[in-house]
């Protein structure tokens, strides 16, 4: 129980302190302490006894209580004082029992101390008799010696000394008992050999009490020695505590704090539980109870966070001594259609734009190119599409040169503007390539003239920004270009260390079907080898290939090579980048803790929204109709690309709701998730393998194929403008004057009209107009003129009009004639 819970012990009346056993099912038992809580004992103070008392024994009648009697009182008082003769003969009996224990107390404490006090005096008398013993073993030893030398003087002394020789042997000699001693210790310790002077010594292997094996330590060895000593002198045995820095993270499991502390499970447990936690080994605890746990075991606290991870992949600065120069990273910008895959193909003399669909570019292309001069330059084609944003700005992240090209006869056009604003925010050189000179409409000083509203002033017009006229169709100006691209990369002074830990950006990612995940990278910093392991993103693996622009597989990869590299164990995001790491299991962790981070993330997102703005939501929701899609691409970027694209579809009355987006063929888990959801799935580039085709077939589930860009987008906006409800559009074709109104059986009030306007149709809607204020809206229930039921009046002739269900009409109202019509609406 614990102390501050406001509760009193649980005690028995009248027994003594002992243990209760309590017996449960399944025969186990359990020990409970019973405490006796002895009575209170209220003693009055003398002074103030006698008049209380006093009081009493008058019986005051004023004080008495009502309806006692003088014996009831006299009887009450003297069990009073019985009473109170019991309670001191009792505290009596108590300070007796006291302080007879007391004194036994003190009786056992003498006595331990006595024997304690002969315990050591017996150690010292044991001590100095085994000393003593010693002493005497060495002086027999130093006269036996004595005695061999001598006897071995006189054996060697010639004839004429054999007087003096008697005299020696005359002498007393030594007792023989402690050599015989000595040679009987010799034989049991040395197996009856006779090893000269090491035959006293002690070895190692005899102190530590084996021969072979597993033996301790001399340190081992010396603390046993001083414990015994400390024992024999009579002090505590204690041992040393180890202060230990112990790491503690956001989270801990008790277990492996115990573990990092160096003490005992239970005793981690029981501080937990003295601190009100009643938690298991099993069990995580923050980082701040985790704290006070290691304070009170006097450790110290070395606070560490999950992102600590990620310190092995920090980027060191490289000495200049190291750095080499590399070649230049140039990125093709510009419009769709001004010519940038094109002029792309006649540098590097290839079909490039033969192998895209529809002639544009789908996603980002890196290549290599070596010009005529021997300089090597690595192009980054992106595609020019507003869907193609995002991979725009990752291409404008990773290049050191953008090459702006605009079609002479288009000029600057939005995407071109945007492709102007990618470069000034990565903050890179511009080169503008006025594109498709060629051609008769060609103006290129309207295409300088226009850049110059966009704060991009070309040499031509006295600035600072290169531009180049040239023709991808006929070669013209392309030996200018490459020309001004070696100019400003020399001016720039790329340089790169290639002897470090390979650093690059991810231009696309795709899954190919063999091959498993395979990026496109650009590296940045340091050679990527093939079997070096990675971490990049979300995913991590190890270098199992690497394929150039070419196709060609290549052992390394040095700064600003474009290569394809296979071995991920997933896809990761265009855009993410790729760090080599010294262990697989650092790229594990790293990959591990960012996945994790980002469920976080995309969690404390959902968690953020309050209730009402969950009500809120769905207030707003209530009359928006979705249309759910699947979309499968075969790379990563035009994936996101499609995304971003349906995101912009719609309005407040509809709207496009991606239900999964990935990269790969279509497969049955996707046709299950889009039949159990009744949306179609988009194949970008991809198509669906058998399972999949006869599972749509068998459920009903449509799947469109899409190669261009443009077409998806035009199909699910033309699908989603299909949810749109039809516009009602008001036609007013006539108004007539009410002059008087009749009352007529079988029919009601029928108003005598003059059609002053237009023509009165019968199956026309009406508005009722009183004082230019609109009284009732509907539909006439009878059109007639003279006698005869007809289905139009034209203007200028009388007629009789009924509303339906409606009588309140006077003379001097004009009835106002529409048509309506539903016309389809169409999204922006």
């Amino acid at each position: 129980m614990s102390d501050n819970d406001g509760k009193k012990t649980l005690g028995l009346r009248g027994a003594r302190p002992g243990n209760v056993k309590q017996s449960f099912s399944h025969g186990r038992t359990k020990n409970v302490v019973v405490e006796t809580k002895r009575k209170r004992v209220v003693v009055p103070k003398p002074g103030a006894a006698k008049p209380s008392g006093g009081g009493a024994v008058g019986g005051d009648p004023s004080k008495r209580p009502a309806g006692i009697s003088d014996a009831e009182m006299a009887r009450r008082l003297k069990a009073l004082q019985a009473a109170k003769a019991r309670e001191s003969e009792e505290a009596e009996r108590r300070a007796a029992e006291e302080k007879a224990r007391e004194e036994e107390r003190n009786r056992r404490r003498a006595e331990a101390e006595a024997k304690e006090r002969e315990q050591r005096e017996a150690e010292a008398r044991a001590k100095a008799k085994a000393e003593a013993e010693e002493q005497k073993r060495k002086d027999a030893e130093e006269a036996a010696k004595r005695a061999a030398a001598e006897a071995a003087a006189a054996k060697s002394a010639p004839a004429k000394e054999a007087g003096p020789k008697r005299d020696l042997s005359s002498r007393p000699a030594p007792s023989p008992t402690p050599r015989k001693a000595d040679r009987e210790r010799e034989n049991r310790g040395r197996g009856g050999r006779n090893e000269g002077r090491r035959s006293g010594k002690l070895t190692l292997s005899q102190a530590t009490g084996g021969e072979g094996g597993r033996q301790k330590s001399l340190a081992s060895m010396k603390r046993k020695q001083d414990r015994a000593r400390q024992k024999a002198m009579g002090g505590s045995v204690e041992r040393e505590k180890v202060i230990r820095d112990v790491q503690l993270p956001e989270a801990i499991v008790v277990s492996e704090l115990a573990n990092r502390m160096a003490e005992r499970v239970a005793d981690v447990v029981k501080e937990l539980m003295k601190m009100g936690m009643m938690v298991t080994q099993n069990q995580t605890i923050d980082a701040d109870t985790a704290e006070l746990i290691i304070e009170e075991f006097g450790h110290k606290v070395v606070r560490v966070s999950d992102s600590d991870v990620e310190d092995v992949i920090s980027d060191v600065e490289d000495s200049d001594d190291d750095l080499q120069a590399r070649p230049p990273v140039i990125t093709i910008m510009g419009h769709v259609d001004h010519g940038k895959t094109s002029l792309l193909d006649a540098i590097r003399d290839a079909k490039v734009v033969a192998g895209e669909a529809g002639g544009i570019t789908q996603h980002i292309g890196a290549y290599q190119v070596t010009t005529d001069s021997g300089t090597v330059l690595s192009f980054l084609d992106t595609p020019g599409h507003a869907a193609f944003t995002s991979m725009r700005s990752r291409g404008a992240q990773v290049t050191d040169i953008v090459v702006l090209v605009v079609a002479a006869d288009d000029s600057v056009m939005p995407q071109t503007i945007e492709a102007i604003n990618h470069a000034k925010a990565a903050e890179v050189p511009m080169i503008v390539a006025i594109n498709k000179i060629d051609k008769e409409a060609a103006d290129p000083m309207k295409v300088r003239s226009e850049l110059l509203q966009h704060e991009v002033i070309v040499e031509a017009m006295s600035g600072e920004v290169q531009d180049v006229e040239v023709s991808a169709h006929t070669g013209q100006g392309l030996d200018e270009l490459l020309e001004a691209i070696a100019l400003q990369s020399e001016i720039l002074e790329l340089k790169a260390n290639p002897d470090r830990a390979a650093q690059g950006a991810v231009i696309e990612a795709q899954l190919d079907v063999g091959r498993g995940p395979v990026a496109t990278v650009l590296v940045q910093k340091g050679t990527l080898r093939q079997g070096d392991i990675f971490v990049v993103g979300e995913q991590y693996g190890k270098v199992r290939a690497l394929i150039n622009d070419k196709g060609e597989r290549v052992k390394e990869a040095g700064p600003s090579v474009p290569v394809e590299v296979l071995g991920l164990n997933g896809t990761p995001e265009a855009g993410d980048v790729l760090n080599v790491t010294e262990t697989e299991a650092q790229a594990r962790e790293i990959a591990a803790y960012r996945e994790q981070a980002a469920k976080d993330k995309r969690a404390a997102a959902g968690a953020a929204t309050t209730l009402e703005q969950l009500m809120q939501k769905a207030k707003e929701d209530e009359n928006v109709s979705e249309l759910p899609i699947l979309v499968k691409a075969d790379v990563q970027g035009s994936a996101e690309a499609i995304v971003q694209a349906m995101e912009k579809i719609g309005n407040n009355e509809v709207r496009v709701r991606v239900l999964h987006s990935g990269v790969g063929a279509i497969t049955e888990t996707d046709i299950g998730l889009a039949e159990a959801s009744g949306a179609p799935v988009m194949g970008f580039n991809v198509r669906a393998n058998t399972s999949a085709r006869n599972t749509a077939n068998q459920k009903g589930v449509e799947i469109r194929y899409y190669s261009v860009i443009y077409d998806l987008v035009d199909d699910v906006k033309a699908a989603a403008s299909g949810l749109l409800s039809a516009e009602i559009k008001e036609t007013f074709i006539g108004y007539a004057q009410i002059k008087d109104v009749f009352k007529v059986s079988n029919v009601g009030k029928v108003a005598g009209c003059l059609v002053t306007e237009g023509v009165a149709r019968r199956s026309a809607g009406v508005r009722l107009l009183r004082d230019n204020v609109v009284i009732h809206e509907g539909t006439l229930k009878t059109l007639k003129r003279f006698k005869d039921e007809v289905a139009e009046v034209q203007s200028g002739q009388e007629c009789g009009m009924a509303f339906e269900n409606y009588d309140d009409v006077r003379a001097g109202d004009v009835i106002e004639i529409f048509e309506r019509e539903e016309v389809a609406r169409v999204l922006d």
